[in-house]
């Protein structure tokens, strides 16, 4: 567990992600404001359960009291093959480095794994975002109806080893 500080000074923990928060991630993905409109059917039907939570390294940032100790975001790292493979910040929390920090806590998890590289198929909206933190797009990656009817960027974090 780490605590770390928000680009709006205020206090972020950076935990593992446990059982009981499955629901809360799950709403958080459906609620997401980056898959309103043409994006929604992308989520509608997405949970991240329990049995997700076991399975990977899912990581959430938790807001200290003046958030209400409430999930601001969290994100998912598959070790094998290596992919970050999900990331999601709550509308409301968007634009105070909570998903800054959540890289770079990943980046740490992958280094500590022994990875190199972690690869990340984006949602197009959030390409941007992306390259901000550092990521290096790598290609696309087709639609995948009726799952995914678009495109999709691809990109990679190069971990280094310090």
């Amino acid at each position: 567990m780490g605590s770390r500080t928000s680009r709006g000074g205020r206090p972020v923990t950076i935990r593992r992600a446990v059982a009981r928060d499955a629901k809360r991630l799950t709403r958080l993905v459906r609620g997401s404001g980056a898959y309103e409109g043409k994006w929604a059917a992308a989520v509608a039907g997405y949970r991240v359960g329990p049995d997700y939570l076991e399975a990977h390294r899912v990581f959430v940032a938790v807001g200290g009291d003046e958030d209400g100790g409430r999930i601001l975001g969290f994100y998912s790292l598959v070790l094998a093959p290596p992919e970050l493979d999900l990331l999601f910040v709550a509308d409301e929390a968007q634009g105070r480095g909570i998903g800054r920090l959540l890289v770079a806590h990943m980046k740490s998890q992958a280094r500590a794994a022994g990875l190199d590289r972690v690869e990340v198929v984006s949602h197009p909206p959030a390409e941007d975002f992306y390259h901000r933190v550092g990521a290096v797009r790598t290609g696309t990656v087709p639609a995948n109806p009726p799952a995914v009817p678009w495109d999709r960027p691809a990109f990679e974090f190069r971990i280094s080893s310090e």
